[in-house]
């Protein structure tokens, strides 16, 4: 399988749009998930939320925190918590630089998106990012409000 195939192979299940305005994103790294079954099964039924999770160290183990995703429907009474804990597992390398970003830089790692790859697992696309000052937003915001009316204005002449 080609790279272009592979990459468009995934199921997205939920993304974090709002990452882009309030974050300046600065390296993106694909993560697991430790999950329960109940967990998976909720997650093919396309339901969960990253909006306002975000991921933090704990005793040298990243983890997710504020992460939603809701009770199985058909579950019984071994369902899991809809906002518990859950490991994120990358690499060593990986960790120890995130771990060196967050603590030396003062950034912190938030999930873009949650997906199943290819082979059925699920995914999250975490990301280094700092936080843009408000100035920097209203900057953004006016570039793109130029941009629309450009294009509006180009239509109009043709």
């Amino acid at each position: 399988m080609n790279k272009k195939k592979k990459e468009s192979a995934y199921k997205l299940l939920a993304e974090n749009r709002k990452v882009y305005y309030h974050y300046e994103i600065l390296e993106k790294l694909e993560a697991g998930l430790v999950l329960q079954g109940s967990e998976v099964k909720s997650l093919r039924t396309n339901h969960g939320n990253i909006a306002e999770s975000y991921a933090t160290f704990e005793s040298s183990e990243l983890w997710l925190i504020n992460c939603y995703i809701p009770e199985y429907v058909a579950g019984n009474r071994f369902n899991h918590e809809p906002r518990r804990q859950r490991k994120l597992l990358i690499g060593k390398k990986d960790m120890t630089r995130f771990f060196n970003a967050v603590t030396r830089d003062g950034v912190t790692i938030v999930p873009v998106r949650f997906y199943f790859n290819v082979d059925g697992r699920a995914k999250l696309e975490v990301a280094l990012a700092r936080g843009k000052k408000i100035h920097d937003k209203r900057e953004i915001e006016k570039k793109r409000d130029w941009n629309r009316e450009k294009t509006r204005l180009l239509r109009r002449c043709h």
